[in-house]
Formats: structure tokens, sequence, C-alpha cells
């Protein structure tokens, strides 16, 4: 019996157009299990585009509560988060399942070094949305360790960088650590007591270089869910928002890197 179409057919499926993409499977995407590593605005941005995507099982890591200052970026927080100092994980899940109530969303309210071990290897893809050098440095060594693919994502005002570490074909976040990095951390582990913590200065940020470098962390996860590994980023990219360019710096595996 032949195949009937009905004018609108297309229209009435969600993710129709997304269907018609060479190289996404959203079946795939919707199969996948996401963990995003922290819900300020990087997070913010990429849950959306995931659950937009298609995605439909996303855990969420953060340790924070809502501020004022969150709102001009993070499109799920409103000003009355910011007065019930509502934590992040629990704003970002309740306005994503706004978007499509039938995403599965998970939250751990509390630093990602507390995630229990066994979580990392229940996720086809961990998206890291940080903003300090060890935080990103132990989403990185989790990752790797349990074989999961992590795509780190950062911004600085104008300008941005996305790395993806696909074990154990690509060099990870530590092999590519400077000095700089090293003197934040050294600085970071000689402040002791459990009443200490280090300072980090808060860096500027916008929504137009945050949208766009967590598209790309998205972007990237959706080809590693969908089979096409070969086309993720293989080293680092950095975007300049002053001149709309992109440039890819290379990296190489460092051989005294522990996780290699």
């Amino acid at each position: 019996m032949p195949l009937i179409l009905r004018a609108g057919d297309a229209d009435r499926d969600r993710w129709d157009r997304s269907r018609r993409v060479g190289g996404l499977d959203i079946d795939k995407v919707q199969k996948a299990s996401f963990l995003v590593i922290g819900a300020g605005a990087l997070g913010n941005e990429v849950v959306k585009d995931l659950v937009l995507a298609g995605a439909r099982r996303l855990t969420v890591v953060d340790m924070d509560r809502v501020v004022r200052s969150n709102l001009n970026r993070c499109v799920f927080f409103r000003e009355g988060d910011h007065e019930a100092g509502t934590p992040k994980v629990e704003a970002v899940a309740e306005r994503a399942r706004e978007l499509d109530p039938s995403v599965d969303i998970a939250t751990f309210d509390g630093r990602i070094e507390a995630l229990p071990d066994g979580e990392w290897g229940k996720h086809d893809v961990a998206l890291g949305c940080l903003d300090n050098v060890a935080a990103r440095l132990h989403a990185n060594a989790f990752s790797y360790h349990q074989g999961v693919p992590y795509i780190d994502g950062g911004t600085n005002g104008f300008a941005g960088r996305v790395q993806a570490v696909v074990p154990p074909s690509t060099p990870c976040l530590q092999c590519g650590l400077n000095r700089s990095h090293y003197r934040i951390l050294e600085k970071r582990h000689s402040c002791t007591g459990s009443d200490v913590t280090f300072y980090e200065p808060k860096v500027p940020a916008e929504i137009t270089t945050t949208a766009i470098v967590a598209a790309v962390q998205a972007r990237e996860a959706l080809k590693l869910v969908s089979g096409r590994a070969d086309t993720v980023v293989r080293h680092v990219v950095h975007y300049h928002g002053l001149r709309n360019t992109w440039e890819e710096l290379e990296l190489t595996i460092d051989p005294e890197c522990p996780l290699h």
C-alpha cells in the first residue's frame, strides 16, 4: 500500500527540520545522556541548545545560587530567583522543562568534586561550563578516566575558547596547561583549612560571546553522540569577538601527562 503524505505532516514532527540535517542523528541524540557541569551563563545556553536540539536526558551540576548579576546573560534565571536564593540547578531544570516537558533532567546541587565517581560513566558526553582551573581539571580527569568525551568551554569578555577531549585519541586539558595555570593551582592549594577559600577575581562576561561558545560546545556534543567523532574539534579553538574570527591552536599529547 503506498505511503500517503498529508499536507502539514512534516510540521507536526517537532524534530522534522533537525532530521534533515546531514550528520545529525536525532534518534541517537534523544537516547544519549549529557552531563552539564556548571549552571551559570555557559551552562544555561548549553542546556537550552541541547534541549531544543532533542536531548532527552541531562544531569546538571552546580553549587551556586542565583544572584542578580547573572540575569544579563542567563536565559533561564528570573528576578524572583535571586531574591529567593534559588539554586542555579533548580532554576535551569525548571525552565528547561518549560521548553520541553518530556525532558528528563536531573540535578546535583553541590561541587563537581562531590559528584559520586559512579555518575560519570552513566553519561555519553560531559560539557564543562566552569569558571576556574581546578574544577576544569577535575572534570577533565574524571571524564578521561571513565572514557567519556569532555567538551570544555570558557569566555572572557569578547573572547572564548572550546576544547574537545575525546579519550584516548586527543590531548586533554592537562596536556595544555601552562605556567600561569600552575601558579593559580599552587596558590589555591596553599590555602589550607576548612574555612579558607582561594579567591579568583570575576571575569568580564556578556551574552553574545557566551551564546557563541556554548553553541559550539553543544554542537560538538551532538556530533559525538551522532557518531561523527571524525568531525569534532581536534585541538583548541579560540574565538575573537572584536574581529569575528576563529583560530585553532594545535596541541599535542604531553608524554608526562598522568592521564596518558
